[in-house]
């Protein structure tokens, strides 16, 4: 009788969806896929604040269709975010160092809105020179990687990603892919790695959320069992 009465209780402990977030390698290619999307949906609204501005400069063609050359921007970054957002929460894991500092839904939506915020200023927000706006998009930075991390590894990724980000970006803009107005940074702008450094501090946290979410379903399912 009392294994009868245990019977219903089964289905809520050990469902198809708990078990398949709690199988590692699914639960990668759903963090990715998230991640894709999310730096997909950023891109757009960035890149568009970009160009309303007309910091960025693409064919004529390419914002009336969504065919046209500038059709990679969203997947490239989107693939970059998802890189980020799981290599973050893999070398915490790999340092033995795991993030607990604001681990919260709340703490990582806030991170998003001052990301949005410092490339909202460096499109829109007019500056003596490019110095100034330079120093102004390294301290809001370096103070958005101070309020939502203070890892020692995530400073050193979000440098060497603003590092890589930037090399790429003098490359695409030296082939004539797009160009910067007023390029003052080696064919680029000099507040460009500044944004780089924000967006893998951002990615960083949406990945770091999303690995505990893992870890906390994983270890609800071990102790039901």
């Amino acid at each position: 009788m009392a294994e009868n009465g245990a019977m219903p209780t089964l289905p809520k402990k050990c469902g198809p969806y708990i078990s398949c977030v709690t199988s590692h390698g699914m639960n990668l290619v759903i963090r990715g896929i998230v991640l894709f999307f999310i730096g997909v949906f950023l891109a757009l609204v960035l890149n568009l604040l970009q160009i309303q501005r007309n910091v960025t400069l693409f064919p004529p063609d390419v914002i009336t269709s969504i065919f046209s050359s500038a059709w990679w921007v969203p997947p490239c970054c989107g693939t970059a975010s998802a890189v980020i957002g799981l290599l973050y929460p893999c070398m915490d894991r790999h340092l033995g160092e795991p993030h607990k500092f604001k681990r919260e839904w709340s703490s990582v939506m806030r991170c998003v809105a001052v990301f949005v915020g410092i490339n909202h200023a460096s499109a829109k927000v007019d500056f003596a020179n490019n110095i100034q706006l330079s120093l102004t998009l390294a301290a809001l930075s370096i103070g958005l990687w101070w309020t939502f991390d203070r890892s020692r590894s995530g400073f050193g990724l979000g440098v060497g990603i603003a590092f890589l980000a930037t090399l790429v970006s003098q490359f695409l803009v030296y082939n004539g892919v797009y160009q910067y107005t007023s390029p003052d940074f080696l064919y680029v702008r000099s507040w460009l790695p500044c944004i780089f450094f924000a967006g893998g501090i951002t990615m960083g946290n949406i990945g770091r959320q999303l690995a505990m979410y893992e870890c906390k379903v994983i270890a609800e399912k071990s102790h039901e069992d």
